[in-house]
């Protein structure tokens, strides 16, 4: 359910873009949803289809980019993609990493006429 306030948010600031560029409609918007955010793209489409309606936005096309989870190892830099159960360096096998992608959430662009 935390999916509607966060494309509301994200709607928000879809608007706020669209009315300072004087924009007639939004055609296409592009987000981004790292795959460790819990948000499901699904739901998020769902509730723009909802909240779009009857705004310069009703029609548009989005597009969602999920970005899956990667990781780089503390000790000798290898950067890896994180699977569910193992996040050991593929390199050096440590278990000191840092996070670098997948927890993303955010309106990449939008397009507008």
């Amino acid at each position: 359910m935390h999916e509607l306030a966060i494309t509301q948010s994200m709607f928000d600031i879809v608007l706020r873009q669209a009315e300072q560029a004087q924009a007639k409609k939004v055609t296409k918007i592009n987000l981004v949803i790292g795959e460790m955010t819990g948000v499901v793209g699904e739901s998020v489409q769902f509730y723009l289809d909802f909240l779009t309606r009857g705004t310069v936005a009703e029609g548009a096309v989005v597009s969602l980019t999920m970005m899956p989870p990667k990781a780089q190892c503390c000790n000798c830099k290898q950067t890896f993609e994180l699977r569910e159960f193992d996040w050991g360096c593929p390199k050096c096998k440590s278990n000191s990493v840092e996070i670098i992608a997948g927890k993303e959430l955010f309106v990449e662009s939008i397009e507008v006429t």
